[in-house]
């Protein structure tokens, strides 16, 4: 049976470590050993704010949804209104205080009003081809 040689899949995987880690403090970067160490923390910490911001956004969508509109339309009007609240920030407010909460609504949807494009409506001669 053939012997199986290993060392440009091992030197692939190295390289793609060091990569990701490029930036890092120190030895973190440079050494292989410190910079798989550093890596898998920071994997788990990405993941663990993604979790964070899951969380937010639910918060914040049951919220709206109590308030009479959803999570996309507010999160819109609240834009187009120049509010620069983060996820973070309105899920607390959703959750400690309820009125304050109501009121960013309220300003998030006559934001999104005034921002609504008109209906446009068909006229006669556009609607018949023949003209």
């Amino acid at each position: 049976m053939a012997r199986v040689k290993r060392s440009v899949h091992g030197r692939k995987k190295r390289r793609e470590v060091l990569h990701q880690t490029s930036g890092y403090y120190g030895a973190r970067s440079r050494r292989y050993r410190a910079a798989k160490e550093q890596l898998a923390h920071s994997l788990q910490y990405a993941y663990r704010k993604g979790q964070f911001r899951r969380l937010w956004i639910t918060r914040i969508g049951a919220a709206a949804r109590q308030n009479g509109t959803t999570y996309s339309v507010f999160m819109h009007g609240l834009a187009v209104a120049g509010v620069e609240l983060d996820r973070k920030v309105l899920a607390d407010l959703a959750v400690r205080d309820p009125a304050a909460f109501a009121s960013l609504v309220e300003v998030s949807r006559g934001a999104a009003d005034a921002d609504a494009k008109p209906k446009r409506t068909r006229t006669r001669a556009a609607a018949d081809p023949t003209g």
